[in-house]
């Protein structure tokens, strides 16, 4: 029984000496991975540019006593809109009319106790949407502005504000995705080199935030998960780069 006891004994030391050894050794492995676990650094690079591209959307209604009488109202505005945008120098294939909207219009009825009994039909409002995109931004910019002579002309018009965008703005992503990355890696060697280390390989890259701006806006400003600036034509694009390298 004495000597069971001590076998077991025995083993139980056996196998606490092996479990404390790979404490140890998991320990040491742990503290060199992350003694060597490099430097990261972000750069980022910004860049203002003008939009050359511009949409503008308006949109218009008619109301008449039948579908017939609205319609041919509406029409007779489209046909005045067209005119007056291409007569301001808009090409014809960049005007761009919607499908037209029908919506009947009831009046409600009431008996002499002001209580409601039913509803009868008076007539039906007509809308209509126009888009156009061109590259003319300055002369779509001044038609957005003043459409006096749709007023006058008796077309009810709405303008929407219109949106400006650029049409190389893939190209000028990679140029400021070269320059951010350059930046994080310059920050990298001023750091490596202030703490005496020297700067091994690439162990990884990300790209942070995408932004694009208003210039010099109060109200625009960056958001964690990006912006995209439609409203101002004068833009400002900002891109980060995160770079991590090994340290010799």
């Amino acid at each position: 029984m004495w000597m069971r006891s001590r076998v077991i004994a025995t083993l139980i030391a056996g196998v606490s000496l092996i479990i404390a050894a790979a404490l140890v050794i998991n320990g040491f492995v742990g503290y060199k991975q992350n003694a060597g676990g490099g430097i990261s650094a972000t750069g980022s690079a910004t860049c203002d540019f003008s939009s050359d591209l511009i949409v503008w959307r308006g949109s218009f209604s008619a109301y008449g006593q039948s579908t017939t009488e609205a319609y041919e109202i509406i029409k007779k505005d489209a046909s005045t809109i067209e005119e007056y945008l291409i007569a301001h120098n808009v090409p014809k294939d960049s005007i761009v009319f919607s499908s037209v909207d029908i919506s009947p219009d009831y009046r409600q009825i009431y008996n002499d106790n002001g209580y409601n009994v039913g509803s009868e039909l008076v007539g039906y409002s007509l809308s209509q949407r126009l888009t156009i995109q061109s590259t003319d931004v300055d002369n779509i910019e001044v038609i957005s502005r003043d459409i006096t002579e749709l007023i006058g002309a008796g077309v009810n018009f709405s303008s929407g504000a219109p949106e400006y965008y650029y049409t190389k703005l893939g190209e000028l992503k990679l140029e400021l995705i070269d320059a951010a990355t350059a930046d994080a890696k310059a920050r990298i060697d001023i750091m490596a080199e202030k703490a005496n280390g020297k700067v091994d390989k690439l162990l990884g890259a990300d790209l942070g935030t995408f932004q694009i701006t208003a210039q010099n806006s109060a109200t625009d400003s960056y958001m964690a998960g990006g912006a995209f600036n439609t409203w101002s034509r004068e833009k400002t694009m900002f891109i980060s780069v995160q770079l991590h390298y090994a340290l010799k």
